[in-house]
């Protein structure tokens, strides 16, 4: 999601700063840059950028919607579909270890307390696919005694309360009225705070583009009617979507008509990604 960008030279010239000064030094300067107001119009405060100037888009109020994400654990096979559609439709960096969007899976082995965890950049699975663009699972367990087992999606939890908004010195990452969490790269100086901040470990550095990438559930499609890619392609309808505003909406279904629970309440953050079916041990 992008607005106009206010003096693009300044934004170039902060990013070749950054990446000459390392990583522990762009940090610090971020923040200065951010307090000092450097952004936009000279003086402007870290609170007045994150007010962003977003153009109307067509046919869409976003003060009309309050989106909302369901995960039903029970359901997912672990097919990695999602995975792989969320790659091409966002043009994610085409590695095992750069996504939006992935799945874990838990397996307690019989007379075992703690699950074993992995995902699919995982080096096993890695191996077992064969490609960085494709995934799967391998067959790690296979003739084990296996007590329980079973896979979690997760992708970014667009929190009420996010934690990276808060430390974003830029405001490049802001909540939009419908819910969203999203990144604007005319403003991501890179510094990389909101990746450190997520508790969750939703968001990676795109170190081509040198700005931070995550989900954005989709977002040029939610506001067009359509659901996000993960969404679209699961099978088995592990991830279900929709605005919570409409009580006829999938999501509100979910959420009526199931206990939810959400990751790490603890932290405050709110999150409006809704689980069922988590095992106590899934964080």
């Amino acid at each position: 999601m992008k607005r106009k960008p206010k003096g693009g030279d300044i934004r170039s010239g902060r990013r070749a700063f950054l990446r000459g000064f390392g990583k522990a030094v762009a940090s610090v300067s971020a923040l200065m840059i951010g307090g000092a107001g450097l952004i936009g119009k000279k003086g402007t405060s870290h609170a007045a950028v994150t007010k962003h100037e977003i153009p109307p888009i067509p046919d869409y109020d976003w003060s009309q919607h309050d989106w909302g994400y369901g995960i039903d654990a029970t359901r997912c096979i672990g097919c990695l579909r999602c995975v792989e559609a969320c790659k091409a439709e966002n043009d994610v960096v085409p590695t095992a270890h750069h996504f939006r969007t992935w799945v874990e899976r838990y397996v307690w082995l019989e007379g075992e307390e703690r699950p074993m965890v992995d995902s699919h950049s995982d080096p096993g699975n890695i191996a077992a696919s064969g490609s960085q663009k494709e995934y799967r699972f391998d067959n790690r367990y296979q003739g084990k005694k296996i007590d329980k087992a079973f896979f979690v999606p997760k992708i970014c939890n667009h929190c009420r309360h996010p934690s990276c908004v808060q430390v974003c010195p830029t405001g490049a990452t802001f909540k939009t009225e419908d819910g969203a969490v999203l990144i604007d790269h005319d403003y991501c100086i890179g510094c990389q705070y909101c990746v450190q901040a997520c508790p969750y470990g939703a968001r990676f550095f795109d170190y081509e583009r040198q700005v931070t990438e995550k989900c954005t559930w989709c977002y040029h499609r939610i506001t067009k009617g359509l659901k996000p890619a993960c969404v679209e392609v699961c099978p088995v309808g592990a991830r279900i979507f929709g605005d919570m505003n409409n009580e006829a909406s999938d999501i509100s279904k979910f959420l009526r008509e199931n206990r939810v629970q959400v990751l790490k309440p603890e932290t405050g953050n709110a999150p409006t990604c809704f689980y069922i079916g988590l095992d106590k041990e899934v964080s």
